[in-house]
């Protein structure tokens, strides 16, 4: 099992994220099966492989999302700077504020304006904030979105395209300040345009922090993440196949089955 290898040298101090020997079932069905990844501060991870290869099982597993299914279990450990997130002593709605979720069908709360969705994690988390403009200015515009927005704060986040919405989403997202965003395929469903300003937010987020996109699009791999982790499931439970430098995945993999998946011979 491969891990990426920009880490073979990093000190016990590493920053960022890391899965250890990640094991997932639903029920009696193993899905995932002794996963070890890390992801450093500041940077973009692709995760990629065919349907049904445990991508976004996995991504759930990094926010403790994955604990919501009925029957869900896992095996392994999941750090955050260090420490295990999963924890005995460790308040699951505390790590999703720190390691938040973007998902594949945006999902702004319909009851709720542009201004009260970008506050909503600040207000459930009973977070104070001193200036609350501010920090509806400062995630829009992270997001991508103020300029588009500014005028119309009171409109409700129904109103606004898909793209719109989904980088609202974002922007919600980034009101409790995150270290990590997980993004679980965020462009599936949106036009190239509306793509290509998701794919720019994302770029301008990993200046600050960790983000992890979970994609079926090759080319969206290639353009936005630093690095890159293949999975795969034959007859048995998802795995991870290798994680290397995007560049590198892509152009001199270490496994055939890589070579193969990126050249579109399969998935």
């Amino acid at each position: 099992m491969e891990t990426l290898e920009q880490d073979a040298s990093v000190t016990p101090e590493f920053h960022g994220l890391e899965a250890q020997n990640i094991h997932a079932w639903f029920s009696k069905h193993h899905v995932l099966s002794d996963v070890s990844l890390r992801f450093p501060e500041r940077t973009v991870t692709g995760l990629i492989g065919p349907s049904g290869c445990g991508k976004s099982t996995f991504i759930r597993l990094l926010n403790r999302m994955h604990e919501f299914i009925p029957g869900a279990a896992m095996a392994g450990k999941v750090l955050r700077n260090g420490a295990d997130i999963y924890a005995s002593d460790v308040d699951a709605a505390t790590v999703r504020l720190k390691i938040g979720m973007v998902f594949q069908k945006p999902n702004p709360f319909p009851a709720m304006n542009i201004r009260e969705n970008v506050l909503s994690g600040i207000k459930l988390a009973h977070l104070k904030v001193s200036d609350h403009d501010a920090v509806v200015e400062n995630c829009l515009t992270r997001a991508g979105l103020w300029k588009e927005v500014k005028d119309r704060l009171n409109a409700t986040g129904g109103s606004l395209s898909g793209g719109q919405q989904q980088r609202l989403c974002i922007a919600r997202s980034l009101a409790v300040e995150p270290s990590v965003l997980l993004m679980d395929e965020p462009c599936s469903a949106l036009d190239p345009g509306s793509t290509l300003r998701i794919e720019e937010t994302i770029r301008e987020l990993a200046e600050k922090i960790a983000v992890v996109i979970v994609t079926h699009n090759m080319q969206q791999a290639a353009r936005v993440s630093d690095y890159c982790a293949f999975f795969l499931a034959d007859s048995g439970p998802g795995i991870l196949v290798e994680a290397d430098a995007t560049k590198k995945l892509f152009t001199n993999p270490s496994d055939t089955r890589t070579a193969d998946y990126v050249q579109g011979k399969f998935g």
